[in-house]
């Protein structure tokens, strides 16, 4: 029995030594290169592909203090295992700060090296992520529980409105208002009024309104915006520590309004280093994924989902129509698009405005495939109506990071299909098998939720994923404090 006890310890031990010597890839993509190929996408991926980032932390990472502040929970676990640390001197907020995010680390590279029994584990839990849209359910589990545990953001209180601190909550820029509502008015659990228990800092001004009260029409000259940015940052960074200590890194900006990337270029640390919120996620025009979140662009009209769109019909449910589109000649991949398609295939509904007597979501919730070009930017609102509709979304976009892409896997529930290839559409869609097609309507039905916009906010919703996304840049950067 003893022989035997031993082996038990050694076995332990050995397994120990191993798990933190593997390198870590949080929620791991296909080995994803900490030295991102922003290349042209594939039509496999539109985007670059990278799972959560890559989290690489060895042992004395977890108990290495970096920068920033503090958590409550952790204070409370300073002094375990003294044989592993040895404190000289008492720690300050931001190493209290560190040393939990470095527990958050620890605890999402064990869920994502123990998959399965992880996703067992929280079986208990209604809301756990399962299935092939995920690209590892339980390490995004995992990570969005250490989220609600730890996640502190701070509201700059400066600036005044209506640029600052509000935004459009209706209509195409839907989001970028009512994610500035939400954490100015409510995410209690995740706002905090002490900046130095912060991890992340948000500058509340809106893009969109920018444009609506100091842009002047027609003159396409942003500088105004570049401006008023510039003007911000050196307002908070005289005022606070915060944006020195990082140079940027540990703050954020939303923006879903086209030009939010060319405002951020009012300061250059900002586009560089700080975390940009945009629905603009082009690659080809200084999008990093690797540090940078791509927003969802969702259009409300008055605000409101549609009475339609509340509950679409079930799976199984008969779709007459093959294919789906009706939009403006925006861009170059529209005209393309009708050039090839408009009223030359019965299958095929492409329009470039609907007659009086269609209606464009009873078409969407009728529909297979639903058609979604971009416009003059990557991004567009059809993809998150395609699911609400539980269509299948068939992507036209070039250089486009799509939303959430760290944890969705986009090809269980959409179609990526090449700008090229537009002239092969019907081709191409026609060519997915019924049982296919039949998985990626399911899964459209699954991320429903992950787009959903709330209020209040609900677990996992859009409001609740676009925080995610930006735990985990905050979570895989170590911002170096310039102060000793």
């Amino acid at each position: 029995m003893e022989s035997y006890y031993r082996y038990s310890v050694s076995a332990f031990i050995l397994l120990c030594l191993c798990v933190f010597t593997i390198p870590v890839v949080f929620l791991n993509y296909d080995h994803f290169n900490p030295f991102m190929n922003l290349s042209n996408p594939t039509l496999e991926s539109p985007g670059p592909k990278f799972e959560l980032q890559r989290l690489i932390v060895s042992t004395s990472d977890q108990i290495r203090a970096v920068s920033t502040s503090g958590s409550t929970d952790d204070h409370q676990h300073l002094n375990r295992n003294t044989t592993l640390i040895k404190e000289t001197k008492k720690l300050s907020k931001e190493q209290v700060l560190e040393q939990g995010l470095a527990r958050a680390r620890a605890s999402i590279r064990s869920a994502a090296i123990a998959r399965i029994v992880r996703t067992a584990f929280f079986m208990n839990d209604n809301d756990v992520p399962v299935g092939d849209v995920y690209r590892n359910p339980s390490t995004f589990y995992q990570s969005y529980v250490e989220m609600e545990r730890r996640f502190k953001v701070y509201v700059y209180s400066e600036g005044e409105l209506p640029i600052v601190h509000d935004g459009p909550c209706k209509n195409l820029y839907t989001i970028e208002g009512r994610f500035i509502h939400e954490m100015e008015h409510g995410a209690k659990r995740f706002r905090t009024n002490d900046p130095q228990r912060a991890h992340v800092y948000f500058m509340p001004f809106s893009v969109a309104w920018m444009v609506k009260y100091i842009y002047t029409p027609l003159s396409f000259d942003i500088t105004p915006l570049k401006h008023f940015v510039s003007d911000y940052v050196k307002v908070i960074s005289i005022k606070y520590p915060f944006w020195n200590r990082t140079h940027g890194a540990d703050h954020f900006m939303l923006a879903c309004h086209d030009w939010g990337p060319h405002a951020s270029q009012g300061n250059s640390l900002l586009y560089n280093n700080s975390i940009r919120v945009l629905c603009n996620a082009n690659i080809s025009e200084g999008f990093n994924p690797q540090k940078d979140v791509s927003l969802p662009e969702i259009s409300l009209i008055g605000g409101y989902l549609s009475h339609k769109l509340i509950h679409p019909p079930p799976p199984n449910t008969s779709r007459p129509y093959f294919a789906f589109f009706a939009g403006g000649l925006h861009g170059p991949i529209r005209p393309y698009l009708l050039q090839h398609w408009k009223g030359r295939d019965n299958d095929m509904q492409v329009y470039e405005y609907l007659p009086k007597n269609k209606d464009y979501y009873s078409y969407m919730l009728e529909s297979k495939f639903c058609l979604c070009p971009s416009g003059y930017e990557v991004a567009s609102p059809r993809i998150v109506e395609a699911i609400y509709s539980g269509c299948v979304p068939v992507i036209l976009s070039d250089n486009y990071v799509l939303p959430f892409s760290d944890v969705l896997q986009w090809e269980a529930f959409s179609v990526q299909v090449e700008t090229t290839k537009i002239p092969r559409l019907k081709e191409i869609l026609s060519a997915i098998p019924e049982e296919k097609y039949r998985k990626l309507q399911e899964g459209v039905i699954v991320v429903r939720r992950h787009f959903m916009l709330n209020r209040p906010p609900k677990r996992f919703d859009v409001f609740h994923m676009i925080l995610h996304s930006i735990w985990v840049r905050r979570i895989n950067a170590r911002p170096n404090s310039n102060r000793s």
